[in-house]
């Protein structure tokens, strides 16, 4: 079942995840995701905790879900991708966020004449042949779980360099005009490439709007573009524009 491979990959991806995130980000009622994790419980694919679930303790999948999440929602990643990627300049200074579809952006901007700047290290493997892209990895803790630099190396770098555009990655828009995120160690990491660039692009597939996430990485305010996909919730969307944000449903 598709919902039940979304599951697995948001909770292999966090560690652990509530009920009502879960029912938000896939549209189905709190019962129905119970009913998911009991079923996964059995299984023995995650563990059931107390209003939600958790990574099953010596889970070897738990050490490299990034393929995992990479295949949920691919085609509507691939298509914010495309649409991302037409905005970028040649001759600009760009920072990528981690995450699966700045991954999947950094496959498009193969070939351009551009300097990226990343602390991720699938934008680097697929950047690192390419000898048009002046690449820029930023260093730092390695986070193995999700292919990244994090930390407070990653954040010192951000703060020594200037770019033109960042894409920034999310685990969801709330209603209210947050952008959130699941992950402390990388809303900071975020938090700085915002300050950096002169214009900030969220890219966020349909599924995330409203998505999930505990963590606030900045007001939508702060945003100057929203690339997205079909499936986003309308009303989140209209919040977006009537705060400024430029939207773009690809």
């Amino acid at each position: 079942m598709q919902r039940h491979s979304e599951i697995v990959a948001r909770v292999r991806d966090v560690g652990t995840v509530s009920v009502s995130e879960l029912s938000s980000a896939l549209d189905v009622s709190p019962s129905t995701i119970r009913r998911d994790l009991q079923q996964l419980d059995r299984a023995g694919v995650l563990t059931r905790v107390h209003g939600g679930a958790a990574v099953t303790t010596g889970d070897p999948d738990r050490l490299h879900p990034f393929d995992d999440v990479a295949r949920a929602h691919a085609e509507a990643k691939a298509r914010v991708a495309v649409a991302a990627a037409a905005r970028v300049r040649d001759g600009e200074v760009v920072a990528l966020d981690i995450g699966t579809t700045t991954a999947r952006l950094a496959r498009e901007l193969r070939g351009r004449a551009i300097t990226v700047v990343t602390n991720s290290l699938a934008v680097l493997d697929a950047l690192r042949d390419d000898e048009s892209v002046e690449l820029i990895l930023l260093g730092g803790m390695l986070r193995r779980s999700y292919h990244s630099l994090v930390g407070v190396l990653t954040e010192d770098a951000v703060h020594q360099i200037g770019v033109d555009r960042a894409f920034i990655g999310t685990s969801g828009i709330a209603s209210g005009g947050q952008v959130m995120d699941s992950t402390l160690v990388e809303v900071t990491v975020k938090r700085a490439f915002i300050a950096a660039a002169r214009e900030v692009v969220v890219v966020a597939d349909g599924h995330k709007i409203p998505g999930s996430g505990t963590l606030r990485v900045c007001r939508v305010d702060q945003v100057d573009v929203l690339v997205t996909s079909a499936g986003a919730d309308p009303l989140i969307l209209d919040e977006c524009r009537d705060r400024g944000v430029e939207v773009e449903v690809a």
